[in-house]
């Protein structure tokens, strides 16, 4: 590992470096990940150097601790200037593994909130989540429908059992992060002010690159399960691994595939309606420019552009833990994710990487976790077709629209379809007890018309069906965008 200098030249950007350690995630590249983490830590390092020395000047023509705090200067308390002033003694110290084991050397509580502070409101995706600080495993009492209805009438025990069976309990454990410290010791001498900023920014970026990357992609084996994967009680985990959710073609962005997109989310599992709100729109930083920005930027009548004009209010954000062509579209606060530090908050000597006579690395341990809240509330998107927005009248050859009429999924609740549901197979039958169950099918191209009966009337796509005792013929009718091209798939359902 290199050590840090006052030479900043060679040093990639903050960005650059994020895209480094986001690609050796997806890679899994463990060697890569460190040595992009190693210049992070160096990155930190040097900018705040700049910036202590700067403002080290100002402190020195005006100590006025109330006339600094209004210039940025993070005013430490007593507890976190005991607490750093302790830790820069034992880094210093011939034997810094002992020093470190001094009880009073615990991590304030008041630099960790700081920590979280920021993910909240810095990171473009977390503060839109349902994001929670936390000191250990959560057990979360998590609302399967989203949406209840008071009843009228005397309150009976079949009303209230209606109410407690919509919740489950969701433990969350929690899934470990390791952020590395490299100190340079002449840096010490900066004094606690710089220490405790540093601590914050290499938590900041270990936790906001680790926590993003499991957000939109994990797959839940020893990581957050993705924004991407298949969630619920049906789900096949293979490994630990939840599996992907099937890609839906979208190839413009006009209100119509909007509208149908959003309308998926707009049912919860149980297939009871929900407002949909806070809605996110996730794309790679190259998609963003080559694909996104083209569909979504308008020219004023005064000549300025607009961007990101969509037909619906949305978030656009661009995440580096998509490939390009992937895309996720989903409701912000239906995505639950979790963090904090050890329960001792400790910084340690760490014998991970070797130290030289003037760097030392130490280790600090934070925990995190995160899942979609319902399998319904994000849909996985194929943008590598996405057309550009055209608004001058001109004459141009009109793409063909999609002859697609195949579905990427179909589910009836509980009850399992045989055989497995495949896009070309059509035929197909299930087994249920239940007096009803929520059919769910999910048009390969969000272009696409789904038309769901039961025999000959017609039903919600995403509502309860309610079974008939013996056989029942289920019905679904997809047309394509093209208006012409239909598949129809059936299922024959048997109630006993």
């Amino acid at each position: 590992m290199p050590m840090m200098n006052n030479d900043t030249q060679n040093l990639r950007s903050r960005e650059q470096i994020r895209e480094s350690m986001m690609q050796a995630l997806k890679d899994n590249d463990a060697a890569g990940y460190s040595a992009a983490f190693d210049e992070m830590l160096q990155r930190v390092g040097a900018d705040l150097r700049g910036e202590i020395e700067q403002r080290e000047e100002e402190m020195r023509q005006n100590a006025d601790a109330a006339i600094l705090a209004q210039r940025g200067v993070r005013q430490l308390t007593s507890e976190e200037r005991s607490f750093f002033t302790g830790v820069i003694e034992a880094m210093k110290s011939a034997n810094p593994m002992q020093a470190l084991q001094n009880p009073a050397l615990v991590l304030p509580e008041t630099t960790i909130n700081s920590v979280f502070d920021e993910l909240q409101t810095r990171h473009p995706l977390l503060s839109r989540i349902n994001f929670r600080p936390s000191g250990g495993a959560v057990e979360l009492l998590m609302s399967e429908n989203g949406y209840q209805m008071a009843q009228w009438g005397e309150l009976c025990d079949d009303i209230v059992k209606e109410l407690l069976a919509s919740f489950v309990k969701v433990d969350t454990m929690l899934r470990k992060l390791s952020a590395f410290l490299p100190v340079c010791k002449a840096m010490l001498d900066l004094g606690p002010e710089w220490l405790d900023r540093f601590v914050r920014e290499v938590l900041y970026e270990a936790l906001a690159n680790g926590l993003e990357y499991g957000i939109v992609a994990g797959t839940g084996n020893n990581m957050p399960i993705g924004m991407n994967r298949e969630v619920g009680p049906n789900v096949t985990v293979t490994g630990g691994v939840y599996p992907v959710k099937a890609a839906i073609k979208l190839n413009d962005l006009r209100p119509e595939s909007i509208g149908r997109l959003l309308s998926l989310l707009a049912t919860d599992p149980s297939g009871k309606p929900r407002m949909v709100r806070d809605v996110l729109l996730l794309v790679s930083p190259s998609d963003y420019f080559l694909r996104v920005m083209p569909a979504t930027t308008v020219q004023a009548a005064d000549g300025s552009y607009r961007n990101n004009v969509l037909p619906y209010p949305m978030d656009v954000i661009q995440s580096m833990a998509l490939e390009p062509g992937q895309a996720i579209i989903g409701i912000g606060y239906r995505y639950f994710a979790v963090a904090g530090t050890a329960r001792e908050g400790r910084i340690e000597y760490s014998d991970h990487y070797r130290f030289l006579e003037d760097e030392r690395v130490y280790l600090i341990k934070a925990y995190a976790n995160g899942m979609p809240m319902d399998n319904n509330a994000f849909q996985n998107l194929d943008i590598s077709g996405l057309k550009p927005l055209t608004l001058r009248v001109e004459q141009v050859e009109g793409s063909a629209a999609s002859a697609d009429a195949t579905l990427a999924s179909l589910s009836l609740g509980a009850a399992a379809l045989s055989p497995a549901f495949a896009s070309g197979t059509i035929t197909y039958t299930a087994a249920t007890t239940n007096a009803s169950n929520v059919v769910r099918a999910i048009p390969a191209d969000a272009g696409a018309e789904v038309e769901v009966k039961l025999g000959n009337t017609v039903v919600a796509n995403g509502s309860a069906v309610t079974w008939a005792a013996g056989s029942n013929t289920l019905t679904v009718k997809v047309t394509a965008e093209d208006g012409t091209t239909t598949k129809t798939y059936t299922v024959t359902v048997t109630k006993s």
